[in-house]
């Protein structure tokens, strides 16, 4: 008879002591791969992010929750345990749940948590086994180790902004930020793969070990080619708009009513794009024939692509495009997205129960796996909601220590 198979990360507990995005973003993913996340948070406010609103989440009579849609993007699968980690009873409860935890991730500036007894080497002398995942703004070492860092401000730091906005010489030309967070969420998708990572490691060896990610590396890191056309060159890329910096064409076009995406990836696709534009020449000129060659003839290309691509509608090209084989797009507002066939198709909005709301949404986790699905077990979870449950079972605390716990207010 066959084992029935359990969700990837089934029995690896987290003890979650972060708040905002890159820790809660980590810890998201790793509960939908089935880890048992426990969150810790401050009690009476809890994370951060629980009052970034509005918007909030709202009940069944339109009324706001405390629920902000901020939190309620990076908590589902979660146990909120509402812990004060300054009382001693508070550290050593915290320090007693991560003797019984395989993991832990923490945001905490440099240093922070040695005082409360709740640093690596602290805890390492507790369970040796342990995985822990320090995340900050620029990491453990280093003269800026001991700063804080937040997204935007690495963003300008770490080069994204001065490849990213209109050329400076165009109307609306200058520096520009992506429109999320994208250094703490590619932070959040490293620490998940670190933690993998040293999971499987702890299989051979028996021992955790401590992962350090600064939000300044992982964000020099996700550059990719921008990196290697400066480190190859000597050249910084400078902004350019919607262009591509190594393809052309690659970029917004405007078409009678609107705009549109056209993304060329090789030779053959160009013929097919100049021959729907009724310019099958263009494919053959020797400037434009290669896409080296469309790299350097930029200036005397696009002007007449942009000519031609106002002739007609949208939709037309969209369906003239995709019918030859060119990649193209719209460029959607969020509630187009989520009213595409594609993204319904692929459920991509989730509805999760919630204790005061009826339900709350989710936007779904796109990892799809054949046999051991993504689970949606809970909605994220109302500030201390799992407090008095997980502090029994996990604590191995005489019943009146752990009431006093309770009734002192560290665990509300």
């Amino acid at each position: 008879m066959t084992t029935p198979r359990t969700a990837p990360l089934s029995g690896v507990r987290v003890l979650d002591l972060s708040r905002v995005l890159a820790g809660p973003w980590c810890t998201q993913t790793l509960a939908d791969l089935g880890a048992e996340v426990i969150k810790i948070e401050r009690p009476g406010t809890g994370d951060d992010t629980r009052g970034w609103g509005p918007p909030y989440l709202a009940d069944a009579e339109g009324r706001a929750t405390t629920e902000a849609a901020y939190y309620l993007s990076t908590n589902r699968n979660k146990l909120s345990v509402t812990l004060d980690m300054a009382s001693a009873e508070g550290a050593e409860a915290v320090r007693d749940l991560a003797r019984v935890c395989d993991v832990l991730v923490e945001n905490f500036k440099v240093g922070g948590l040695a005082r409360y007894g709740l640093d690596y080497e602290s805890l390492r002398a507790i369970n040796p086994r342990l995985i822990y995942c320090s995340i900050t703004g620029f990491g453990q070492t280093g003269p800026y180790a001991h700063r804080p860092g937040y997204d935007f401000m690495i963003q300008g730091m770490g080069g994204l902004m001065s490849i990213t906005g209109e050329r400076d010489d165009l109307p609306g030309g200058g520096p520009q930020k992506a429109g999320v967070a994208v250094t703490d969420l590619f932070t959040g998708l490293y620490a998940v793969i670190g933690i993998q990572a040293a999971l499987r490691e702890r299989d051979r060896s028996g021992e955790g070990q401590h992962i350090d990610l600064g939000l300044l590396d992982c964000h020099v890191a996700m550059l990719a080619n921008q990196n290697l056309n400066y480190m190859t060159t000597g050249v910084a890329p400078q902004r350019a708009g919607n262009a591509h910096q190594n393809v052309v064409p690659y970029q917004v076009f405007a078409a009678s009513d609107g705009h549109l995406i056209v993304a060329v990836g090789n030779d053959t696709q160009f013929r097919a794009y100049c021959a729907v534009l009724g310019q099958p020449q263009w494919a053959q000129d020797p400037r434009f024939a290669t896409n080296s060659q469309r790299l350097v003839h930029r200036a005397e290309l696009i002007p007449a692509l942009e000519a031609a691509m106002r002739e007609h509608t949208r939709d037309h090209w969209l369906q003239s495009l995709e019918a030859v084989g060119v990649p193209c797009g719209p460029i959607n507002t969020l509630d187009q997205v989520f009213a595409d066939p594609q993204v319904q198709a692929r459920e991509l909005w989730r509805n999760l129960p919630h204790p005061t709301a009826g339900t709350a949404p989710t936007a779904a986790n796109p990892i799809r796996m054949s046999a051991t699905p993504v689970e949606y077990r809970n909605a994220p979870p109302l500030l201390g909601e799992h407090t008095e449950d997980v502090l029994r079972r996990y604590l191995d605390w005489p019943a009146e220590r752990l009431q006093a716990l309770l009734a002192a207010g560290s665990g509300r």
